[in-house]
């Protein structure tokens, strides 16, 4: 039976590192990829922040106060440097994947052809996608993530393991560059304010639930909405459409420093371990958390998202699979957008 590998560069690497049990494992060989993580880099120690885990909105929504007052939100845009943000490149999986039991499978450093395109065509999907910098385990890691049209105008949609690394810890230092491109900022970053992963990610790290939402912080009294933007997102909708998925692969052959798609009809998962869908795609790490867009408009960068990067499997470099937004996601939506 095959297994799966985060797509983070990540869930899993993070638990093999810090010795946790590993994020998503669902059977034995050959293992999952996490498409989100960065290498390791000396982290210093986290500001304190409220860090009371709730459950909210009955069993299938857990919650976490992030950095709420000022002082921890100032800690968190001082922590992250431009020195800091450069080096967060993801973590080289030949090195680590030994750790919790996986055979040493690499991501693809170069391929004749890659499935992934730089994003050269502007529109909305420039401003609300953007790379996620937080720090885990004493760790600082990278992901990809969007912002969604919500009530209160402050969301992003991420995977769960871009949020809380399973049934263990939660992010610090929790950040979104909207619009990130080769290290500028164009619209400045915002902090996290509260974070919603789905019950069963937390409970098991159940990779069917591999879903994550950060309520933010206003950044000079302006919401996230208001300043970049919201795509849509909707539940239960058919399977098998034509997607688009976009976020800031940082393995080789890409470098993290531009919005990367891939595009293409989704399929279910051949090996029936997950209730996800998979999209022919070789994005890397960094990837991890990125919008899943159905109905893209390449005129407007408009879309519908419908799920985000959560994980490949090592028997199968070029899919790239993500949870099916069904009512879990909705139920963790209502919680998010309402805080």
């Amino acid at each position: 039976m095959t297994s799966s590998l985060p797509l983070l560069a990540g869930a899993a690497l993070v638990a093999g590192l810090l010795g946790a049990p590993q994020t998503g494992a669902t059977t034995t060989e050959p293992g999952r990829w996490a498409v989100g993580a960065s290498r390791p880099q000396p982290a210093a120690k986290a500001r304190p922040a409220a860090k009371t885990a709730v459950v909210a909105g009955g069993d299938d929504v857990v919650e976490r106060v992030a950095a709420r007052g000022t002082p921890d939100q100032r800690h968190v845009l001082d922590y992250w440097t431009p020195r800091r943000m450069a080096a967060a490149v993801p973590i080289d999986l030949l090195g680590t994947a030994g750790m919790f039991g996986k055979p040493r499978v690499p991501l693809r450093r170069r391929a004749a052809r890659t499935a992934g395109t730089r994003w050269n065509a502007g529109g909305s999907v420039t401003r609300t996608t953007g790379r996620v910098f937080l720090t885990l385990g004493g760790l600082d890691f990278v992901c990809s993530a969007s912002s969604v049209r919500s009530t209160n105008k402050d969301l992003v949609v991420t995977a769960g393991h871009c949020v809380k690394d399973g049934t263990g810890a939660w992010a610090d230092n929790w950040t979104f560059v909207p619009g990130y491109d080769r290290g500028r900022r164009p619209y400045g970053q915002f902090t996290a304010r509260r974070m919603f992963v789905a019950g069963p990610w937390s409970r098991s790290a159940d990779d069917s639930y591999d879903i994550g939402m950060v309520a933010l912080n206003h950044r000079g009294g302006r919401h996230l909405g208001e300043v970049v933007g919201g795509q849509g997102i909707a539940f239960g909708t058919a399977r098998g459409r034509q997607t688009h998925g976009f976020g800031f692969p940082a393995e080789p052959p890409y470098d993290g420093e531009h919005l990367v798609y891939c595009a293409g009809p989704v399929r279910d998962d051949p090996h029936g371990q997950t209730d996800d869908q998979g999209m022919r795609c070789d994005m890397t790490a960094g990837s991890s958390g990125g919008p899943w867009l159905s109905g893209f408009d390449a005129a407007t960068g408009r879309g519908t998202i419908t799920s985000v990067s959560s994980f490949k499997y090592s028997d199968d470099r070029g899919t790239m699979y993500g949870p099916y937004f069904g009512d879990v996601a909705r139920e963790l939506y209502t919680a998010a957008e309402r805080s």
